[in-house]
């Protein structure tokens, strides 16, 4: 009787050949003695073995997966990256692989581990160490993605000052606003240190003198209340507006301000980055900046699957995705007509 989940090294052991031979015949490819190809359809035909994606990996001497390596989980931009990263994987019947180095001691092993398991690894900037980067880079396929990496490791990201700039000149110069605080912390992220930059250079190219410091916090929507109490509830001078690293720390500091009884945008500004489907639905709705968040690890897993398939290249080039300053109530300007997020 036919087993359906007979592998193909179960089917080149009882054929008594290579796994590479089982996959040849089965695919039509290559060069086989016709002893070999009958022992290899004998053993197909009596245990009803269906090759697969798996098989054709292992005989391709890679293992059909793919890994990704994030700093955590929570939030809508992680789910955002996995999605797109699963769509290419899914596209070449590739399985993912994924780890958190967060919290772990051990982080730039774990990825290191890792990379012996996979065919290749799309990394979050900042996740693990330069000298871990590069050596995961003699083994696998690796591209870093919302950051860049050290020597020729290629990398996908946004373009996060163009629009952080558009947005910190709209603030100051259309809207007249003076003393805007920044929330976000660049030591933590490559992608927060870009738009801290750009913050303070709109300031530079205005002839205003920017805050010194950013309030650092961490990314999620519990940081932004944090930074709400830090900047609200003492008896310093309000900020006028306070641009925010990403939209959990918009949304946090929003609930926060309007826990406080403040109106915004009359009593404060509040702006975002990433522009998750949530920053259209609050009120007031959220001035933001849209990224491409899935397609950064899409064009990542297509770079790695490409290297993948052409053993002993290296993925090619760095890509600077265009990203898009999108100006809704929370800043005084009117909603987009649509009022959606534009994905």
């Amino acid at each position: 009787m036919g087993n359906s989940r007979m592998t193909v090294r179960e089917i080149a052991r009882l054929a008594g050949v290579s796994v590479a031979t089982v996959s040849r015949v089965s695919n039509g490819t290559g060069q086989v003695s016709e002893e070999m190809r009958r022992r290899v359809l004998e053993a197909i035909e009596k245990h009803g073995y269906r090759p697969d994606h798996l098989g054709r990996a292992l005989a391709a001497g890679r293992h059909g997966a793919l890994g990704l390596v994030f700093p955590g989980l929570s939030g809508p931009y992680f789910t955002e990256l996995i999605q797109g990263f699963e769509s290419e994987a899914v596209g070449s019947r590739a399985s993912v692989h994924i780890l958190c180095t967060h919290l772990r001691s051990d982080a730039d092993d774990q990825v290191l581990e890792m990379g012996r398991r996979v065919d290749g690894v799309a990394v979050m900037g900042g996740t693990i160490s330069e000298e871990a980067l590069l050596r995961l880079a003699g083994m696998v396929p690796v591209v870093v993605v919302a950051g860049k990496g050290p020597g020729d490791i290629p990398s996908v990201r946004a373009d996060n000052a163009g629009s952080m700039l558009a947005l910190t000149r709209h603030l100051l110069a259309d809207h007249d606003l003076r003393d805007l605080a920044f929330v976000g912390n660049p030591a933590g992220s490559p992608d927060v240190s870009e738009r801290w930059a750009a913050f303070r250079g709109a300031h530079h190219d205005l002839g205003i003198e920017p805050p010194n410091e950013p309030v650092a916090v961490s990314m999620q929507q519990a940081d932004g209340l944090l930074a709400a109490e830090q900047l609200l509830g003492g008896d310093a001078p309000r900020p006028a507006g306070v641009v925010c690293a990403n939209d959990e720390i918009a949304l946090g500091v929003l609930v926060g301000a309007l826990g406080r009884g403040l109106s915004v945008p009359q009593d404060l500004v509040i702006t975002g980055f990433d522009d998750v489907p949530a920053a259209a639905l609050v009120t007031p709705s959220l001035t933001t900046v849209r990224q491409p968040v899935r397609e950064l690890t899409a064009e990542a897993a297509r770079l790695i699957l490409r290297a993948a398939n052409q053993p002993g290249n290296t993925p090619a080039g760095s890509l600077v995705l265009p990203t898009e300053l999108v100006l809704r109530r929370s800043c005084g300007c009117s909603a987009p007509p649509t009022g959606g997020t534009g994905r």
